[in-house]
Formats: structure tokens, sequence, C-alpha cells
């Protein structure tokens, strides 16, 4: 107590000459329309400025949680599209899937905790495993397109074999041209990815989607794999030289959605019976 006693006496001169300053501007304001005016505008506008900055602060404080919201509504609009989408009669006109089929793809959003994609063999940790019904085979996708396939699990963590993998195959279709190839990374760019068998007398255009094909049960059909980036045809061969640019930056990407075809293991344990068979 006696040392702020003894700093107000010390500074009473400087207390004094900031207590006359303020008493100044008050008497200048209340007696001025016009420095009045200046004053009110002048502070209304540094408090908007300080209030602007204050809620941009408080967005980007919140931008996890907003990201996270969106990942759940996208996770859930997913789900809806693709059981519309399977749904959907095709040909023949007569043929509608059933809903148990429709309804066959399960999504499940998940954080990105470590991502390569430097290396011939990438692979991407999630936040999400065995404890959340996450388990090795499923598909990975992204908003945007295809991520992998799950690798290994723990209980709380998922890895996934890249797309940007040299072992990876993803059974697609350009959606002009109708023709199923296989989409392969050649550990070069990773942003662009080749599409192999598709054959040289397919008119392919540049810019055509290509999506996971039918014949796929890992990924639902229709998931943008890429789009053609460039055509060419190497001599004496019989398919086209694709590059397709990859739908999926996987150096800015967040969040994805494990996809669980639960008619999965029914479709595979028949298939196998049949190939036992031969």
């Amino acid at each position: 107590m006696g040392e702020l006693v003894d700093f107000f006496v010390r500074s009473r001169n400087f207390i004094l000459f900031v207590l006359l300053e303020v008493l100044c501007f008050y008497f200048i304001i209340n007696t001025s329309n016009y420095w009045s005016v200046t004053y009110f505008n002048t502070s209304n506008r540094y408090a908007a400025q300080v209030l602007a900055w204050s809620n941009a602060a408080n967005e980007y404080t919140s931008l996890r949680q907003v990201n996270a919201d969106l990942a759940l509504e996208n996770q859930r609009l997913n789900a809806q599209l693709t059981k519309l989408l399977q749904s959907k009669p095709v040909a023949p006109a007569e043929y509608m899937a059933d809903s148990a089929f429709a309804d066959r793809f399960k999504f499940t959003a998940a954080k990105v905790v470590d991502n390569t994609t430097q290396f011939a063999n990438n692979y991407i940790t999630i936040d999400k495993g065995t404890d959340d019904g996450i388990r090795p085979g499923m598909g990975v996708i992204s908003p945007t397109g295809v991520v992998g396939k799950v690798k290994v699990c723990n209980r709380h963590f998922s890895v996934i074999t890249s797309i940007l993998h040299s072992e990876f195959l993803v059974s697609s279709q350009l959606v002009k041209a109708k023709d199923i190839g296989s989409a392969k990374w050649d550990g070069g760019d990773p942003h662009l990815i080749k599409l192999n068998d598709i054959s040289r007398y397919k008119p392919v255009s540049k810019g055509d989607s290509v999506v996971t094909s039918e014949y796929n049960s890992t990924f639902p059909p229709g998931i943008l794999v890429g789009r053609v980036y460039s055509v060419g045809v190497q001599p004496n061969m019989t398919f086209h030289d694709i590059t397709l640019n990859l739908a999926t930056n996987f150096s800015t990407l967040s969040y994805v959605y494990v996809v669980e075809n639960r008619l999965q293991g029914e479709q595979e344990q028949l298939e196998k019976q049949i190939e036992n068979e031969k």
C-alpha cells in the first residue's frame, strides 16, 4: 500500500497533466458541435474496426468446428445421394434395385492426421478406428473424389493406402466414352494419374470425367477419380496413353469419408465359392 502511495506522489504532476488533458477534451467536445461530431465519427470508425478484428478472430478460432460440421453434413448428403443413384432404374427400364442393395453403402467422416505425397507408396492416417466401425478393405473418398483404401486399423486410428501408391488400382469409367479401365499412379506428379486399358479405337475427349465404375465393390459407382488431362497413342500400342488430373488435392486434404459396403462380404464370399468350384 505504501508503494502505491509513493507511486502517486512521485507521478502526481504527470497524473494531474493527464486529468487536465481529459478535462480539456471533455469541454471541447461538449461545447463545439464540430469537434463533437468529429469525435463520435472517429470513435465509431475505430470501434467498428476493432469489432471487425474481433469477429474475424472469433471466426478463425471456430473454423475447426465449422469444418467438422460440414464434414458431417457431407457424410449425410453422400449417403442420401448414393442411395438415390443406386435405387434409380437402369436398363432394362423395368429394373429397380431392392432397398438393401440401394442402401448398402455407409459413410463415416474422419479427420486426416497424417498424409504423405512425396514417396512412391504413400499412406494417410485418420482419427477413426475399429471402435468407430472401420476395418481394413473399406474405401475412402474425399468431398471431391477417390482417396484410397483402409489398410490397417487399431481402436482409434486407421492407415489408408493412398491412390498415390504404386500398387493401387481403381476400376474407372469414362463418362462420355463409357469405356472402363484402371486408374493407377505412375509415381510422378501427385496431381496426375494414368488411366490404362482404354482401347485406342475408342474416342476419348480431353476434359472428360472419369468416375468409379459399377464393377467395384469397394467404392460406390460414380465417385469422381479425375478428368482427362491429355490423350496420346504410343506407336504399336493398342491402348490410349491417358493422363488424368486427380479430383482430390492431397496437399490440402483435411477430412475424408470411409465407405462401408454392407454387402461386400456376402458378394465376395459367393464369388470365391464360384472360383473354388472351377
